[in-house]
């Protein structure tokens, strides 16, 4: 694509200047998407119970459908599709977007207000938004609170704790499933069927926290150890050495076990 400039955008402060009042322009039709998508939410809000009014209609296979978490009104899944393609997107996506619309407005009330001050960019909104639709009402409403001063600065981890906070403080019993699921995938892989050229391996794994801060401090002190008795590594290399040392003083200590009488 080619582009000549023209007089009125021949400096740099009068390009900086076109692109703030076009940032700004597209900040405002993001915020007028977001009214006109919730007035359809309006106009297209079913009750749960509506299905088999649906069905005494004739409009065989629809249903009210939930797009964002607890609380937030429900929707005719065909009214959906209709929505997804006045938007110009996949019927899923359009329905991630209604999510999102639906979450912010209805159960992030302080975080919706700043993005309609333009002072939290639709984006991050929605992003915190997916982060929320798994929580309860009031898990929600704990993030709002407290996320809504910061949300334009705050750290994606910072989030992550703070509905895993609002999750264990609102809806334990989820929160305790989810930890039993994550020690699950719990895992220490040592590859020595891949071996490199150079004669190292790749080792990688997933450990609970008490376990990993364990493995961290005896791996740093044996490092430090390597390093007092003269070795000259990088620490990186000191650091491999020490699992090294873990485990072969490990085993010398059960051979010792089993060779005692």
């Amino acid at each position: 694509m080619t582009h000549t400039a023209s007089p009125e955008t021949s400096s740099t402060a009068a390009v900086l200047g076109g692109l703030r009042e076009t940032q700004s322009e597209i900040t405002a039709a993001e915020v007028r998407k977001l009214h006109l998508t919730l007035d359809w939410a309006r106009l297209n809000q079913v009750d749960p119970d509506d299905e088999e009014e649906f069905a005494n209609h004739g409009f065989f296979g629809d249903q009210p459908i939930p797009v964002a978490g607890e609380g937030a009104p429900l929707v005719a899944e065909f009214a959906a599709m209709e929505l997804a393609a006045a938007l110009g997107m996949s019927t899923d996506a359009g329905k991630t977007y209604l999510g999102r619309v639906l979450e912010l407005a209805h159960r992030l009330p302080r975080l919706t207000a700043k993005v309609e001050a333009g002072k939290l960019p639709v984006w991050r909104a929605f992003r915190i938004a997916d982060q929320t639709m798994t929580l309860p009402a009031k898990g929600a409403a704990y993030v709002d609170q407290f996320l809504a001063p910061v949300a334009h600065s705050c750290s994606w981890a910072q989030l992550e704790r703070l509905v895993e906070e609002a999750m264990v403080r609102y809806d334990p019993e989820t929160a305790e499933a989810k930890r039993r699921a994550a020690a699950e995938h719990r895992r220490f892989d040592v590859h020595t069927d891949r071996v490199t050229h150079d004669g190292t391996v790749h080792i990688d794994g997933e450990l609970d926290l008490a376990d990993a801060q364990d493995l961290e401090a005896a791996v740093a002190k044996t490092a430090r150890q390597l390093a007092d008795l003269g070795d000259t590594d990088s620490l990186d290399v000191r650091r491999a050495k020490a699992a090294g040392e873990l485990a072969r003083r490990q085993l010398a200590f059960v051979r010792a076990e089993v060779s005692c009488p």
